[in-house]
């Protein structure tokens, strides 16, 4: 059952298989709670590392970890193997790396704030345009001062700096005004509360490290554990966002390869898609349109087809449909609308069944030869090799302990960036102020010494000013006996 080329699913009227060759083509895995998606997922992520290819998925509830450890027997795995002729159902671990963005049941996981760019980090904040605009506008300051956003205290430091200078900087980028930064500034507060600031700093994460085999040619599967980061949804879809954006951007072409370079899987995908602005649905809708030339595979694991825009679920052409439940119009038409995804089998209503499948039963439909997709076929899913269940603390701490990358995140670098040279700028302009302040006191203790010492200089000692007063005496005397006594001539001549 087991194959080279191609990962096994299950068994529908025939064995369901998807090729490896159309792997990097994406793929929807959907279906009420409870119905079996997290087993599909699980299944996916083993074929997919058994045939060397590497895997990102998150951990939602914690069982996904299981994938690090081998089966164990159980009388209704044997029974499903038995029943679907799965003649190679045997128990195994994976190679696994461990990640987790607060560093606590993984490596820690971390970008810079630069690389997060302003459009995601908007939608992180929940910003309105105007605040877009103004956080926008610090970013090209940033660029064009040189000053580096690398964490959350690079942000807050520059967003303080722009307050301060936005009658200058209003005239260059735009109005900016103090109410607007104080938003900004206090949702990255509420960002800072769920724990976002563990996610913004260095060493930022290399996608090569997602991208790695083991000695047997096993793809490495990198799980995210999401059970506490799910508290703060929206820093969940940003995250994955952020890594398939960095997916897109970092690798290089290689058209249509013979297996994937990577299998993305993105659970909980409505995340991503609630309340998102247009200018993010197109972005999503791009990047996931691109990056299959990149030999990425995308896979979006949801209850419903309806949690998926149009323009992305176009893009999927391997999906896997659990079931649904159809109580309400409500739910009858989604049941609809996800029956209409599928190319029709004329042996039974596709509408129909996805109501009445079974825990582990699933509507399964594949990219085949040319690209076509294969007539759906009502599938008994595969068991999975690897352990239906959480691990514990210590299997966990063994296999971190044992990972490729232990040591190389697990420390934080704080290298100089924005918040240190704008303080170096304040202790700077505080000193010369201070210098300034100490030069003008300096002066004008000068200048009140220089008027001192003129005023000491006209003044006279008592002997000098004695004989200066005789002097002016005789003076007036001579003068006033000349005066009489030209007045006294001019007084007899008359």
């Amino acid at each position: 059952m087991l194959v080279d080329d191609a990962v096994y699913l299950g068994t529908s009227t025939r064995p369901e298989y998807l090729h490896l060759g159309f792997g990097n083509r994406h793929g929807l895995i959907t279906g009420a709670t409870g119905t079996g998606k997290t087993v599909t997922l699980q299944i996916l992520a083993e074929g997919f590392s058994r045939a060397g290819v590497p895997v990102f998925c998150a951990d939602i509830k914690g069982d996904v970890a299981g994938l690090s450890k081998p089966g164990e027997p159980k009388d209704f795995l044997a029974e499903r193997a038995e029943k679907i002729g799965f003649s190679d159902y045997a128990f195994e671990g994976f190679p696994t790396i461990f990640w987790d963005l607060f560093g606590r049941q993984g490596h820690p996981v971390r970008t810079t704030v630069s690389e997060m760019g302003p459009l995601l980090l908007s939608r992180m904040l929940d910003l309105n345009a105007t605040q877009e605009g103004i956080l926008n506008a610090t970013f090209k300051l940033a660029d064009d001062e040189g000053l580096l956003l690398l964490d959350f205290k690079d942000l807050r430091s520059l967003l303080s700096h722009v307050a301060e200078r936005r009658a200058e900087l209003s005239a260059h980028y735009g109005n900016i005004s103090t109410a607007s930064v104080g938003a900004i500034q206090r949702a990255l507060l509420v960002l800072e509360q769920q724990g976002a600031e563990n996610f913004f700093g260095e060493p930022a994460l290399k996608i090569s490290d997602l991208m790695r085999t083991d000695t047997q040619g096993r793809g490495f599967i990198s799980i995210l554990a999401a059970d506490e980061l799910m508290r703060a949804p929206r820093l969940y879809a940003m995250f994955l966002l952020w890594l398939l954006s960095e997916l897109f951007e970092q690798l290089p072409e290689v058209g249509n390869p013979d297996k994937p370079k990577l299998v993305f899987f993105f659970d909980e995908a409505h995340l991503l898609f609630d309340e998102a602005p247009k200018v993010l649905l197109d972005k999503i809708e791009q990047v996931v349109k691109l990056v299959r030339s990149k030999g990425v595979g995308v896979y979006f694991v949801t209850q419903n087809p309806a949690d998926v825009p149009e323009g992305v679920l176009a893009q999927l052409g391997n999906r896997i449909q659990h079931a649904l439940r159809a109580y309400t119009p409500k739910e009858q038409k989604a049941v609809r609308i996800a029956a209409e995804t599928f190319r029709p089998n004329p042996d039974f209503d596709t509408a129909e069944v996805i109501t009445q499948l079974g825990t582990g039963e699933a509507l399964v439909s594949v990219l085949e030869e040319k690209g076509i997709p294969s007539m759906v076929g009502r599938t008994m899913i595969r068991p999975p090799s690897s352990r239906m269940a959480p691990i514990t603390s210590e299997e966990r701490a063994t296999v971190i302990a044992g990972s490729p990358v232990s040591g190389l995140y697990d420390a934080t670098v704080d290298r100089e960036s924005a918040y240190e040279l704008l303080d170096a700028r304040a202790a700077n302009a505080m000193r010369e102020a201070e210098i300034a302040a100490r030069e003008a006191e300096l002066e004008k203790i000068e200048k009140d010494r220089a008027r001192q010492t003129t005023r000491r200089s006209t003044r006279q000692t008592p002997m000098e000013a004695a004989l200066t007063s005789f002097a002016r005496t005789v003076a007036r005397r001579a003068g006033d006996s000349f005066v009489r006594s030209v007045l006294g001539t001019l007084t007899r001549g008359r």
